[in-house]
């Protein structure tokens, strides 16, 4: 009797089109912890991403944004848990707003040119991404009714009720309008195929 017939047999009182064909099928992925496809990242603590940003932004301090973006970006903490993968792409995103506008082309143009530059212009775009969406999240977060809102003094006799919601979306609106500058020229060094490989590449930043 085949695996089929069998679980048929079991679920016969059951309505049909509730059964998942994937749990019936040996070679599903749902029948294999498909992590084990790919090799295990060394694990990498807050701390050591804490020096690394430390690091980054001393090379962004000195003048060297170029050598401040390739080592954040050559260093990403794949094996970090998500709090660390934040507290990092909060350092790539201070040196991405620390570059004119007029320097990125020059920048992006040099690494991308680099050996093994592509990969690093790969990583930036994975950040870009990442950057977008915590973004598109944090301005989303607008007080509603019923939240609880703390009075704060003005220092002027009067008070004013919660935080500034208005400066909240300018620092978003600004943060997204760096990003998609830096999408354009990457784009436009690296081409489109950078995108597909930022979207299929398994290891998340």
């Amino acid at each position: 009797m085949s695996i089929i017939q069998q679980n048929s047999n079991a679920t016969l009182g059951d309505n049909w089109r509730t059964i998942n064909i994937d749990d019936l099928d040996p070679e599903s992925s749902a029948n294999f912890d498909t992590t084990t496809l790919h090799p295990a990242f060394a694990p990498v603590s807050e701390a050591e991403i804490r020096t690394l940003g430390t690091q980054v932004r001393q090379l962004l301090r000195a003048g060297d944004a170029e050598g401040a973006l390739r080592g954040a970006l050559e260093n990403a903490p794949y094996g970090a848990d998500e709090v660390g993968k934040d507290e990092h792409l909060k350092t790539v995103m201070e040196v991405l707003g620390g570059i004119r506008a007029s320097e990125i082309p020059g920048v992006l143009g040099r690494i991308y040119g680099s050996e093994g530059g592509g990969e690093v212009v790969d990583v930036l775009m994975k950040y870009l991404y990442k950057g977008m969406a915590a973004s598109s999240v944090g301005s989303a977060r607008t007080p509603t009714r019923g939240s609880t809102l703390t009075p704060q003094s003005t220092g002027a006799g009067f008070s004013q009720v919660g935080g500034r919601p208005a400066a909240a979306a300018e620092s978003s609106g600004s943060a997204m309008s760096i990003l998609l500058s830096w999408h354009e020229k990457v784009v436009e060094v690296a081409g489109l195929g950078s995108v597909g490989r930022c979207m299929t590449d398994w290891r998340k930043v």
